[in-house]
C-alpha cells in the first residue's frame, strides 16, 4: 500500500489598493513546514471466507436414560460415559466395583465367551463382551471398568487384566486361577484365604501341564514344562465365621474337588448390602445375581444333587482382598509375532516355541478355567 504524504504551504498575499504608492514592501519568502509524519491508513477490509464446518458434537450424556440401562444392555460409547460419570462422582474403589456389578446383574450367562480374535486366530471369539458374560469375563469387565474413566481406558485395563503382563496372546492369557490369574494381578488383589482360616487351613496340591492344555484346547504348540502349586482355601463350613472380615471388592474363588482333585471352579466378587451382609455377586446360569451365602449353598446342593454322588464337589473357597493402594503396572512390550511354526525348520519351530513358551509364562501351576 502506498501512503502520500501530505505536504502544507503557506501562500504570498500582493496588496492592490489606490491609495498612494507605498514604499516598496518587501515579499517574505514562503518556508515550508516541516514534514508532518504519514498517517497509516485503515488497511482494507477482508474478503468474505466461508467458515469451515464443525465436526459433530458428541451426543449429550444423558445420564436419565444409562441410569434406566443396566450396562448390558448398553453401547460401548454409552459405557464410556456411564465409567466415566462413576469415576467422578464415586471416590470409593470399593463402592464404585460394586455398583458396576450391581449395574450387570440380569446379564445372560455364556460360557467361553473371549478369545484373541482377530490378533490371534486359534478361534473367532473377540476381546471384550458386554452382552453376556461367564464367572470370568464378568469379574475381569467389572474390575476393569471400576479402574477405568472412558471407554479406550477400559479396554486397555481389561487386557492388562486377562494377560500376564498385558501381553496378548493365548499362550499369556491367564488361563489358571489360582496361579496366574491370581498371581499375574498380585497388584489388584491379595490371597488372605490362609490368614482367615488360621493355623489348620486346609490345602489342596495340583498339578498343572499348560502345554498339553493349550494344544488340546487351542491348537498351540508350547514347551512350558509342568509345575506344581499347593493352594490354602477357607472351608465351606468355616465361611459363615471369617465373612464379616470381606469387604466390597474381594474376590472369590470357589473350591471344588471331585475324584481327589481339587480347582477353581468359579468366580464372583464380593458385595456388602444394606444391612451389612456379605453377598456373592457372580455370573452363572442363567444370568449374574447377588445372592446370600446360604442361598449359594442352597443352589450348589441342589447341583450336587442333580449330579450324583460322582459329580464335582463344593470343598470351599479362596478370598482375595482388593488391595488398598492399587497401582496398576504398565503392560509390557507386545512384541513382534513371528512366522507360524510350520514354517520354520524342525530344529528352529522347536527352539522357538520353547522360547516363546518361556517368556510367556512363569509360575507355579493352578486350575484351568478357560
Amino acid at each position: 500500500m502506498r501512503l502520500a504524504p501530505l505536504v502544507l504551504f503557506s501562500a504570498v498575499l500582493a496588496a492592490c489598493a489606490s491609495a498612494p504608492p507605498a514604499p516598496p514592501v518587501v515579499a517574505p519568502v514562503a518556508v515550508a513546514p516541516p514534514p508532518v509524519a504519514p498517517v497509516p491508513l485503515a488497511p482494507p477490509a477482508p474478503e468474505p471466507v466461508a467458515a469451515t464446518p464443525l465436526a459433530p458434537a458428541a451426543l449429550p450424556f444423558d445420564l436419565a436414560t444409562l441410569q434406566r440401562k443396566q450396562i448390558y444392555q448398553m453401547t460401548p460409547a454409552e459405557v464410556g460415559r456411564y465409567i466415566a460419570y462413576m469415576h467422578s462422582t464415586e471416590p470409593d474403589l470399593r463402592k464404585r466395583i460394586a455398583a458396576i456389578g450391581r449395574k450387570n446383574i440380569g446379564q445372560p450367562y455364556v460360557l467361553n465367551l473371549l478369545g484373541e480374535y482377530p490378533y490371534e486366530l486359534h478361534d473367532n471369539l473377540p476381546m471384550f463382551s458386554l452382552q453376556a458374560s461367564d464367572c470370568v469375563v464378568f469379574a475381569e469387565h467389572t474390575y476393569a471398568m471400576a479402574l477405568s474413566q472412558s471407554w479406550e481406558e477400559f479396554f486397555w485395563m481389561l487386557q492388562r487384566i486377562r494377560y500376564k503382563d498385558g501381553v496378548i496372546g493365548v499362550a499369556t492369557r491367564n488361563h489358571y486361577t489360582e496361579v496366574d490369574w491370581n498371581i499375574n494381578n498380585a497388584w489388584l488383589v491379595s490371597d488372605v484365604s490362609a490368614l482367615l482360616a488360621g493355623t489348620d487351613a486346609p490345602t489342596y496340591e495340583m498339578k498343572i501341564d499348560r502345554a498339553a492344555f493349550l494344544k488340546m484346547r487351542h491348537n498351540t504348540a508350547s514347551g512350558i514344562p509342568v509345575q506344581l502349586s499347593q493352594e490354602a482355601y477357607v472351608a465351606k463350613d468355616k465361611v459363615a465365621k471369617v465373612a464379616a472380615q470381606l469387604q466390597d471388592g474381594d474376590l472369590v474363588n470357589v473350591i471344588s474337588t471331585r475324584g481327589g482333585k481339587f480347582w477353581a471352579s468359579h468366580v464372583g466378587i464380593i458385595v456388602i448390602d444394606a444391612n451389612g451382609q456379605r453377598n456373592f455377586l457372580n455370573s452363572a446360569e442363567p444370568q449374574v445375581r447377588e445372592e446370600s451365602f446360604e442361598a449359594f449353598f442352597a443352589r450348589t446342593a441342589a447341583r450336587e444333587e442333580r449330579n450324583g454322588k460322582n459329580g464335582m464337589k463344593l470343598a470351599g473357597f479362596k478370598f482375595l482382598r482388593l488391595n488398598d493402594h492399587i497401582v496398576v503396572p504398565p503392560a509390557a512390550p507386545q512384541p513382534r509375532p513371528g512366522p507360524p511354526l510350520a514354517a520354520l525348520p524342525k530344529a528352529t519351530a522347536s527352539a522357538s516355541a520353547s522360547a516363546s513358551a518361556t517368556a510367556a509364562i512363569n509360575g507355579p501351576a493352578g486350575s484351568a478355567i478357560r
